[in-house]
């Protein structure tokens, strides 16, 4: 049986931290020429949806929590809590999240709670605040569900969790341009996470790591960040508001208007919710590979690069 140890919110232990570390970002932006740039009310906005998640997450833990104990008595095995359990599970925990991520851009009906984590136009700290308040209604918490079942406890699985998004605050950031190469090979990092936040054709779903970036060299979607196109952040089309409600929601009421369409099928309905983003059963919409086609046919020389296709 594995022993009973009460393993901290390593999230809201490091709360100061981040607020620490934002003012830190700012002084450097402001005193020693640092890149990034703040605007008070996206940031503001960030700020709240980070606030609401927390509330959230409290009032709505209760179900994935029960989830994770539920499936927990069907384990074949208990791994306990040796630090080399806990080793191993943070590896394959953040295997995990790589496949949540890339299915959360892949998939409306997940893309629609993570959307607003990359709703800002701007890339510095207060951005990785800015989460989802809808999360627990995707029910992605079943990627979790063979970790618990091969005998890694539910408090193990949160507590390494917690870490995979502890490290990641520190990612978003332009004040640092790159680390050392074998660093760079490794783990995720400022640069590559600059890419996986870019809405130009070549960045779009790409860099879906957590921490280590071996999972997107492995799969096939690492692209590097390139001095011949810099990074724009936000949304392919850019919400150009910064009312939270909107922010929070405006997916899913774009998915409920598509779905509750007079004119369309059955199979285009579902298609509208699980399809990727972009999706439309006329086909006038633009999806990431439509863009990325575009772009190539409108620059041939960049056939074939890093994001691009063929």
């Amino acid at each position: 049986m594995t022993a009973q140890i009460e393993f901290p919110d390593v999230v809201q232990l490091a709360t100061p931290l981040f607020i620490i570390a934002l003012l830190i970002e700012l002084f450097a932006l402001r005193f020693a020429r640092a890149k990034g740039s703040y605007e008070t009310r996206d940031t503001l906005t960030s700020l709240c949806m980070g606030a609401g998640s927390v509330v959230v997450g409290i009032a709505l833990g209760f179900v994935a929590y029960g989830f994770f104990h539920w499936v927990w008595q069907f384990r074949v095995t208990d791994l306990g809590v040796h630090w080399s359990m806990i080793v191993l599970c943070f590896v394959l925990d953040d295997l995990r999240y790589y496949v949540f991520h890339r299915l959360a851009h892949r998939c409306r009906w997940v893309w629609a709670s993570h959307v607003n984590h990359h709703s800002s136009q701007h890339y510095n700290l207060s951005t990785a605040l800015r989460q989802t308040w809808t999360g627990t209604f995707t029910l992605t918490m079943v990627l979790h569900a063979p970790m618990i079942l091969l005998g890694f406890s539910p408090e193990v699985v949160i507590f390494v969790g917690g870490l995979n998004l502890l490290y990641q605050f520190w990612i978003h950031t332009e004040a640092i341009d790159s680390l050392p190469g074998w660093f760079e090979a490794v783990f995720n990092t400022p640069s590559h996470h600059r890419v996986h936040h870019g809405r130009n054709a070549r960045y779009l779903d790409a860099n879906y790591a957590g921490t280590l970036i071996i999972w997107d060299r492995m799969f096939g979607t690492f692209v590097p960040e390139t001095d011949v196109e810099k990074v724009e952040y936000g949304l392919v089309r850019n919400l150009g508001t910064h009312n939270l409600i909107r922010v929070a929601f405006h997916e899913w009421v774009g998915i409920f208007r598509d779905v509750f369409r007079s004119e369309i099928s059955w199979r285009d309905r579902v298609m509208y919710m699980f399809a990727p983003p972009g999706w439309s059963h006329d086909g006038s919409r633009e999806t990431s590979e439509t863009i990325k086609a575009d772009y190539v046919a409108r620059h041939p020389e960049a056939k074939g690069a890093p994001g691009l296709p063929d």
